[in-house]
């Protein structure tokens, strides 16, 4: 592949990866509540996810979910399910105060787990691939399926800096939070209200 479709496809996801969405919503959600490790090992657990989709969309499968709106639906769905379940246990321990956690006190692997699946259950990921990718993509520069797993890792990578940086900005909003007895309470009610609107935001997406 060309240098100059190289960069362009960057300078492009780049600003994509920026703009609000579920998954850097719901890293920013994990971070403020839980500092800026929980954030990093949830974006590990996203781009876990994105490995799916890329898989996906380079050998074709999204293009078949796409095509059935069962499918679709039943995805889209799973994923507003599993958010707004985590909105109420956040909105249930609304009360209580967090306190500045040690790394060796968090859960990774439920991180981890949080991310994979959260991704996984959003097929706009999917259709996005699909739409995007093909944008940079020559039948010139040969196989396409190879071109789209090159694209999707480029598009890994820079997903899990700008996922990372973001993490440790939410982390020190976390950190000033608890610092504050008053403000620490709210923590939950932010995080349940940060679940409830992606939620019903994939809900809302259309096709």
């Amino acid at each position: 592949m060309e240098l100059v479709t190289i960069l362009s496809f960057l300078g492009a996801a780049i600003a994509l990866t920026l703009m609000p969405g579920p998954d850097n919503l719901f890293t920013l959600a994990q971070s403020i509540a839980k500092g800026k490790y929980a954030g990093i090992y949830t974006t590990l657990g996203l781009c876990t996810g994105l490995v799916g989709h890329i898989t996906a969309a380079a050998i074709g499968i999204s293009a078949v979910i796409y095509q059935s709106a069962f499918a679709f639906t039943v995805v889209k769905y799973a994923g507003a399910a599993y958010l707004l379940f985590l909105a109420y246990k956040s909105f249930r321990d609304k009360g209580s105060s967090f306190e500045l956690r040690n790394e060796d006190d968090l859960d990774y692997k439920s991180l981890y787990k949080k991310g994979v699946i959260m991704n996984l259950l959003n097929p706009k990921v999917s259709l996005f691939f699909l739409a995007f990718f093909p944008q940079f993509i020559s039948f010139e520069n040969g196989n396409v399926s190879l071109q789209m797993l090159v694209l999707g890792s480029l598009f890994l990578v820079q997903t899990f800096v700008i996922f990372s940086l973001l993490s440790v900005f939410a982390g020190k909003v976390g950190e000033f939070l608890r610092h504050h007895p008053t403000l620490s309470k709210k923590i939950n009610v932010i995080q349940g209200a940060l679940f409830t609107f992606i939620g019903f935001k994939i809900v809302s997406s259309q096709k």
